[in-house]
């Protein structure tokens, strides 16, 4: 029986070496391509949305995740936050969210808990979360957990509309979300969310 031409050899080992380089280089790219924040999408549709748009309740944050009223007596004035864990696949988010008060309702939930300027903040009774449920939010923080790269928040939200250099690290503009994403680094510190309305009047 006769052999192959060595060049025909030759050319079937070529070809076999560049499948399988090819092949190789494909296992690569899909064990190093940068994956989206798990749960972002899903917030953003939750809450980001709504609270660009001026929509969002106390009621909707109570649906995603149990939290606590945080009653703030700062010396600019008194501040009512909800603050929640999130869990999400990364970690756990913190969520703290202000709620829009009149001035005579700040004034009403300090003289009620005994609360002065300057004093310690102060949690208040679960029967009142339930009772402010469809109070608006005024603005949201999402802290990232640690080490959450940047990059996973570019391919799930997009480049950024405008990026600025800030004391400490950098801050990624989305006024679409009315959001500003804060970043340590290479990572994520800090999502801030705002109405959309807000960025058009800055």
């Amino acid at each position: 029986m006769n052999k192959p031409p060595l060049r025909a050899q030759h050319g079937l080992l070529f070809i076999v070496v560049a499948v399988l380089f090819f092949a190789w280089g494909a296992w690569l790219m899909r064990n190093t391509e940068v994956q989206p924040v798990a749960n972002l999408q899903t917030w953003r549709d939750a809450f980001l949305q709504p609270l660009a748009d001026d929509h969002l309740q106390l009621a909707d944050l109570l649906r995603l995740a149990p939290g606590e009223l945080w009653l703030e007596p700062r010396l600019d004035g008194a501040r009512l936050s909800y603050r929640a864990r999130l869990q999400g696949e990364e970690g756990e988010w913190s969520l703290q969210a202000v709620l829009a008060l009149s001035d005579s309702q700040r004034d009403s939930l300090m003289a009620a808990q005994g609360l002065r300027p300057g004093d310690a903040e102060q949690v208040l009774p679960a029967v009142l979360v339930e009772q402010m449920a469809r109070f608006s939010i005024a603005s949201l923080n999402l802290s990232a957990p640690a080490s959450l790269a940047s990059e996973r928040l570019a391919v799930s939200l997009g480049q950024p509309r405008l990026s600025l250099e800030l004391a400490e690290g950098q801050a990624w503009v989305y006024p679409q979300w009315g959001l500003t994403v804060h970043l340590r680094g290479d990572d994520i510190a800090l999502l801030h969310a705002l109405p959309r309305k807000a960025f058009r009047s800055r």
